[in-house]
């Protein structure tokens, strides 16, 4: 038998009539704010399956700009998030779209800079307002912003991992999970923790010289 947790059976605190479609896709588009930062001008949202269908009808067009505006699926502003995002210079655009052999309730969401090269993140809503991030600038990755996540970045060298948790471990930081990724000689790492991550830690990892980019994401509410 499938063991049930307490957010199966009553789903999260939510503005929106539908868990997947809502809350689920607020959470996405929060994650993703997380990981690029606030200095994007434009986004666009490619959406797959029953979120490219139905997303208006259930509110999923105004929940993810709510997420990329920062909001939680609790927040009371998130059926004014087109026109505060608007308000702030963000231009928004929504495209129904293939994205293969992916959840239904998939999104890519690609982020546009004025200077810098779009980024973009493409991440699925599994239901009861849980998600799974799977890709990252077109890094294979799988989290799901319920825990204290490190992404990390580095060169792919003997030792790294290890001088990583030995820093985690003298800051009595436990790894509840992690996948490491390679291409190349370049590996991606993604740690999940059971306790937030100060800044201090981070600075205390990125000064390891193999490593090329970190980014501390707390957890997301559901």
């Amino acid at each position: 038998m499938k063991e049930y947790g307490v957010f199966d059976i009553i789903g999260p605190i939510m503005i929106g009539p539908s868990s997947s479609h809502t809350a689920g896709a607020a959470r996405l588009g929060k994650v993703a704010r997380e990981i690029v930062g606030t200095k994007f001008q434009k986004v666009v949202f490619y959406l797959h399956g029953s979120f490219g269908k139905t997303f208006e009808g259930h509110g999923t067009d105004k929940a993810l700009v709510a997420g990329i505006l920062g909001m939680n699926p609790s927040d009371e502003e998130l059926k004014d998030s087109f026109q505060i995002a608007k308000s702030q210079g963000i231009e928004f655009e929504f495209v129904e779209a293939d994205l293969g052999y992916e959840h239904p309730n998939t999104v890519k969401i690609v982020f546009k800079f004025e200077e810098d090269e779009d980024i973009y993140i493409t991440g699925s809503s599994i239901g009861g307002g849980n998600i799974l991030i799977t890709d990252i600038n077109g890094n294979k990755v799988e989290f799901s912003g319920n825990y204290p996540t490190l992404l990390i970045k580095y060169v792919d060298r003997k030792g790294v991992i290890s001088q990583i948790s030995a820093i985690l471990s003298s800051n009595e930081i436990n790894i509840a999970t992690m996948k490491v990724i390679r291409e190349s000689n370049i590996s991606t790492m993604v740690m999940e923790t059971d306790s937030e991550i100060d800044k201090k830690i981070i600075e205390q990892i990125d000064k390891l010289e193999e490593v090329i980019y970190i980014k501390g994401i707390n957890p997301i509410e559901r």
